[in-house]
């Protein structure tokens, strides 16, 4: 593991590799963000929203939370929405969760984990209502389809969002998408069409 020297030391070897690259990219980047692309990924260190979709900073303006969570009660992710969408004008959110997710496993397991155990409660409830489907899967297979059944969940609670409705309303291209990546092939794959209106939320 690398001390927090050697980050800093890192960091001053990236920007000077940059600057050879491309002189002007640190002056472009300071000037203007212009992503077209909302991420709203998990917090998993192992998937960073940039480097498995081959795009430089500045082209993905992202959240991150355990189990990529989107609640109508968390203004912290609703804030980050309405950013992107009503300032930043970003015509596509990518709603991205992972196989293997740990916070998707606790969500499965029947015992306390303490306060991330009211987070995860929206999981749990997605766990009962689909309890029949899941009952016929053993173990890995149940979790990786509950990481799949909470992406496409999670993106139906982001086109529901009255700041999306509102983008929709009054014409602004927007498109939801709900993909899942595998840490062990490091490939996404979308999980439906993208959600471009209202029509399609439940259509999959």
């Amino acid at each position: 593991m690398q001390s927090i020297e050697e980050l800093i030391d890192n960091n001053v070897r990236w920007a000077e590799k940059m600057r050879k690259t491309d002189p002007d990219f640190f002056i472009r980047l300071a000037q203007q963000q212009n992503p077209k692309y909302f991420w709203i990924g998990c917090s998993d260190s192992r998937v960073p929203a940039n480097q498995i979709t081959g795009l430089p900073p500045g082209e993905v303006f992202v959240h991150r939370n355990v189990a990529n969570v989107v609640q109508e009660t968390d203004f912290n992710v609703l804030a980050v929405l309405q950013y992107a969408v009503d300032v930043l004008k970003v015509s596509n959110v990518i709603v991205c969760g992972h196989y293997g997710c740990g916070g998707v496993r606790a969500a499965l397991e029947n015992f306390r984990h303490g306060i991330i155990d009211n987070w995860l409660a929206p999981i749990r409830s997605l766990t009962r209502s689909h309890k029949d489907e899941l009952a016929g899967l053993h173990e890995g297979a149940k979790l990786d389809r509950l990481c799949e059944l909470n992406v496409l969940s999670q993106s139906r609670h982001v086109a529901r969002t009255t700041i999306v409705e509102d983008a929709w309303e009054r014409g602004q291209e927007l498109a939801i998408h709900s993909w899942i990546y595998s840490l062990d092939q490091g490939i996404l794959t979308p999980l439906r069409k993208p959600i471009t209106s209202p029509s399609d939320i439940e259509a999959g």
